[in-house]
């Protein structure tokens, strides 16, 4: 396996699993991502470590926009996995949000922004 995939059993896909990461989540924002995240624990068991994006429609019209920042984000999570882990956990899933209205200019304003979010959960 390739260490900076992201293989489809890391996906988060399952709707179930979207909702329980909902209900019980927490949030964590940095300049304009917003993460929400659930560790695995004995309440709340997780089989396997699962990430998502999501980019907001009401925030761009253009199905090209919103590809592009999901591009990005899961870019910088790929790129990054290794910090995330350890910042979120090895076993906990997350889903992370675009949550403001412009496009990011370029891939390192976002991965600078991953990066400041993963040691803003650190610290």
């Amino acid at each position: 396996m390739k260490i900076n995939g992201y293989p489809t059993p890391e996906k988060l896909k399952k709707k179930s699993d979207i909702d329980l990461l909902f209900k019980k989540g927490k949030w964590l924002s940095v300049d304009s991502l917003r993460i929400i995240y659930l560790r695995s624990s004995d309440k709340n068991p997780i089989a396997a470590h699962q990430f998502g994006v999501s980019v907001s429609k009401k925030f761009f019209k253009k199905a090209v926009d919103r590809n592009r920042v999901k591009r990005l984000l899961r870019e910088s999570y790929r790129l990054n996995k290794n910090l995330y882990k350890e910042a979120f956990g090895d076993s906990s899933v997350a889903m992370l949000f675009w949550v403001s209205k412009e496009l990011p200019g370029h891939y390192s304003s976002v991965e600078s922004q991953f990066l400041n979010l993963c040691h803003k959960k650190t610290s």
